[in-house]
């Protein structure tokens, strides 16, 4: 599907599946002055809880099931995505000056080879944690803000005015931030990377708020949704992954 859109100010082209960008439009999360732990297990005390947590779907898009599970004794959300794509999403409202740390798990028992977060055609991940923020929209460029009213359209909600994502790309180095190619509004910050670590737990924590004006020079706006989102509807495979708990602790070091 294709739509083109002419104005005085631009031509704008929107191409097939655009409307996969509010997949990262309704989530969560965040990098910089940060510490990410390698082959740690994760204590047998954390946990998923499915409190306030929602599956979001996109529209034509068969979604991912999201399914608590317990292993070794650890309750997890397994993630299974055949050809699919959707958020475990939890809504939040987090000022700007009460954003602390970030801390979650995750463990991919195998990649998918042919996908690359750099590369719109192939850009699927086995485990994304996505933080969505709220900003000043009259800051937006115009095609940023046509496709934020395209996507509101089609969603009947209003898209995030930026995104961040901590992910685990193929290939990309760690700590590199990944642009996505169809807006600027969407960045990535790979945490993990490669197959040396998978089927392993992986433990991360993070600054939110470095994360955040590390990836879009700026400072961030309120935190407005954490999700986990496992895809792999670009590349056409089938890909399996488990997230632990995700812990929000505000700058006053309180839960959140």
């Amino acid at each position: 599907m294709e739509f083109v859109i002419d104005s005085d100010l631009a031509r704008l082209r929107i191409v097939r599946r655009w409307w996969w960008l509010t997949a990262f439009a309704l989530a969560t999360l965040a990098l910089a002055a940060c510490r990410s732990t390698a082959e740690l297990q994760p204590s047998v005390s954390d946990q998923v809880s499915a409190a306030d947590w929602e599956v979001t779907p996109l529209p034509t898009k068969r979604p991912t099931r999201y399914t608590p599970q317990v292993i070794d004794g650890r309750p997890v959300i397994q993630a299974d995505a055949e050809s699919a794509v959707s958020l475990y999403r939890r809504r939040v409202q987090v000022a700007p000056g009460e954003l602390g740390r970030l801390s979650f798990s995750w463990m991919v028992p195998e990649l998918m080879t042919s996908a690359d977060l750099s590369r719109s055609e192939a850009e699927d991940a086995p485990v994304r944690v996505v933080l969505a923020f709220d900003g000043d929209r009259n800051k937006l460029s115009y095609k940023n803000r046509l496709l934020s009213d395209l996507l509101e359209a089609v969603m009947g909600e209003e898209p995030p005015y930026a995104t961040l994502m901590y992910v685990w790309d193929n290939r990309a180095p760690l700590e590199s931030v990944i642009i996505a190619s169809r807006t600027d509004r969407i960045r990535k910050i790979v945490v993990d990377s490669g197959p040396t670590q998978k089927a392993i737990w992986r433990l991360h924590e993070r600054d939110i708020a470095s994360d955040y004006k590390r990836a879009f020079a700026e400072e961030p706006g309120a935190l407005i949704s954490i999700a986990l989102m496992t895809d792999s509807d670009n590349t056409r495979s089938t890909t399996r992954a488990y997230y632990g708990e995700v812990r929000l602790v505000g700058a006053n070091g309180q839960p959140q």
